[in-house]
């Protein structure tokens, strides 16, 4: 068995030059870890909450949500200084990636984190930043 000999759903070809040409030595860690490797599909879920993280003002928002509060867009808008159709994008493609839930109430829309972990990842990306 060959590393990079595995055929793969992606429409990726690779020719007989680009594959690694030295033999496994460690077949059944390759082959368990291989095993256990997830779906690219769930890689890209993954890759596109990553580059939603990845944006300063959804940072911020994620932040802002850290402690469990429950905020409007406007008091969005307020503690991020900008506009509340900026602050309303922001808060949207976050809910749409399920990393926040909101609720209406009247005209007004509340937003909240769903699950810690995105605000957690987050917190954790500015401490080691801030080092």
């Amino acid at each position: 068995m060959r590393a990079n000999e595995r055929t793969t759903r992606s429409a990726t070809v690779v020719s007989r030059e680009d594959l690694c040409q030295v033999p496994c030595f460690k077949e059944e860690l390759v082959a368990r870890l291989r095993t256990a490797m997830p779906a690219d599909d769930t890689f890209e879920e993954a890759r596109v909450v990553f580059a939603a993280l990845a944006d300063r003002t959804r940072l911020k928002v994620l932040h802002a949500l850290q402690g469990g509060e429950e905020l409007c867009v406007c008091d969005v808008a307020h503690v991020l200084g900008i506009s509340v159709s900026a602050a309303s994008h922001h808060l949207r493609k976050l809910r749409d990636l399920k990393i926040l839930k909101y609720r209406n109430d009247g005209k007004m829309a509340y937003y909240s984190l769903r699950e810690r972990f995105a605000a957690e990842l987050a917190a954790q990306a500015l401490r080691q930043a801030s080092r």
